[in-house]
Parts: C-alpha cells; structure tokens; sequence
C-alpha cells in the first residue's frame, strides 16, 4: 500500500490505514479507479489515471501530485508489491484534518494506493441480470468514479437476493444505463455491436477499448457495424446477444435480463470475440496500453 499521509510504500498489512479524519471516510469526498496487473503490465494505466483525475476535478479535489509523479508512484507500489496478475485500486480523498463537512480544514488531498492479488481464476461463464429497483445516480455523481458507492452496493445486493449477477439500472428516460460496476452493450438482430451513450454514465475504459478494438470484427464480417446511442429496455431485451464489459467482468455474456432469455440462451460469438480481442490486448497489445513494471 501506498500512502501520501505516511510519505510512502508499506509492506505490513497491519500499517495499511487510513485516518479515520479522513474526508473520504467520514464524507464521502473522494474519488477512485482501477487498473487491471496482466504477466507484470499495467493494462491501460493512463487511460485510467486520466479519468482519475478527471474525476477529482468534478469532486473539487487537488491532487497532492501531478500526473507524472503520481503514475510514478503508482508503478513503484506494484513493483514492491512483486505482483504479477491482479489489480491496483488508487484513491485520492480530500485528505484528513477534522470532522466537519467542509473540507476546508484539512491538511492537504491525499493519494493512497492497494495492490490486489489475484486469488481466483476468471470466470466467462453466461450469467443472469434483473432490472434494479434502486435508483440511479444523477449524472453529475454517475459521470464520475467516487467512493459514494452505496447505490452500487445495494444494486449489487438486491442482484444478488434474486438469484442474478448484476442489476442494470436505467435512465430517467427508461434507456438502459449501466451495471453496478460495469457498463452493457448489445448485438443487435442486425449483428451490429451497441452500446448506451455515456453521457449520463461512466465512461468505461474497458468499453471505449472495444469500440477501438471492434473494428476488426467489422473488417471480417463479424460484426456488421457499431452504434453508441440510447436504448430501450425492449430493444435490449430482444438482441441477439447481452454482455457486460468492464475491468473486473472484461467481456461476460448476459444469457438472462429478468424473465427474457437473450437470443437462444448461449454465449454469442461476437462477445467471445469480443472478450479475445481485449484478453489478447492485455497481453500483448501496444505500450498505448500496457505500462511495464520494473521489478
């Protein structure tokens, strides 16, 4: 773990703290992001760390460090950590100091970093999702990724409670929005890839990948063509394939969205696809997307 508030990188795991003063903590001011540890590369370490600084700007947080010193700092911690295959969780909070609202007494932002073993192997097996009954988070909070998760969490767990993986949650307008953690995309009847705008979601890094990658599925005739546009419930609900894409699912083939059956009830051939192209791309895709560690 690395911690701003400590100055540094610590290996004990009883010492990987945060202040209880934290504003993160106690008022949920701070934002997060992710990046996937793939045979000792980041994958897409600066598209991520982009949209972490974006996401700080809207949360009104100063980063305590610029963006190359902070990348540095981050690829440091996972070479102490000597981890091959996980993941690296970053946080920057509004800092400690108190425990007022106003984060104007507390010391300075702070950046704090977890390097996360992975423990399990993947799982692409086709999964089940339901339509979530909790509500959406406005766009100004859903457009960007901070810690105030608890509408994730209770999504997740009332997925959960009715037998499913994930509930999808849709917009004011009744479009499909986004997963818990992750954003949807289709196949259409037409055999074109589709996906919700993102303009009231989180832009997923994983997702915007595909849209690159997508296009040597449409030279082959894979893929017919791609749209990013609204879409409605029934219009998802009758394609000919549902998948969720993100850091942590990568591809995975939606088989169920409540009572309806996708397509025949199988995974798709696009979104095995799909899932190859990104599966590769982590592994040997271009150094636009892959930051190595020096151990």
């Amino acid at each position: 773990m690395y911690s701003s508030v400590f100055g540094g990188i610590v290996m004990d795991e009883a010492a990987m703290l945060i202040p209880m003063d934290d504003h993160m903590v106690h008022r949920g001011h701070g934002v997060f992001d992710t990046a996937a540890i793939v045979d000792g590369f980041l994958y897409e370490l600066e598209q991520h760390l982009d949209r972490f600084l974006g996401s700080a700007n809207k949360a009104k947080i100063k980063p305590p460090f610029d963006k190359e010193t902070t990348k540095r700092i981050l690829v440091q911690t996972v070479s102490a950590s000597f981890c091959k295959n996980g993941s690296l969780r970053y946080w920057l909070s509004s800092g400690p100091g108190d425990f007022q609202l106003s984060p104007a007494g507390c010391h300075d932002s702070a950046l704090y970093a977890v390097v996360i073993q992975d423990q399990t192997p993947p799982n692409y097996k086709g999964i089940k999702v339901i339509t979530s009954s909790v509500p959406i988070k406005p766009p100004q909070f859903a457009t960007m990724k901070s810690v105030n998760y608890l509408p994730n969490v209770l999504s997740k767990m009332e997925a959960e409670e009715n037998g499913a993986y994930a509930a999808i949650w849709l917009d004011e307008q009744g479009f499909v929005a986004e997963g818990p953690n992750m954003n949807v995309a289709f196949v259409t009847q037409e055999n074109e890839l589709l996906m919700p705008l993102f303009d009231k979601i989180l832009s997923g890094c994983t997702s915007k990948r595909v849209l690159e990658l997508v296009g040597d599925l449409v030279k082959k005739g894979k893929v017919a063509g791609v749209k990013v546009r609204d879409v409605s419930v029934e219009e998802g609900k009758r394609a000919r394939e549902m998948m969720l894409i993100g850091s942590g699912v990568v591809v995975r083939p939606v088989l169920q969205w409540d009572d309806q059956v996708i397509g025949n009830g199988k995974e798709g051939a696009v979104t095995e696809s799909l899932r190859n192209l990104i599966l590769e791309d982590m592994k040997n895709g271009p150094s636009t997307v892959r930051t190595i560690i020096p151990y």
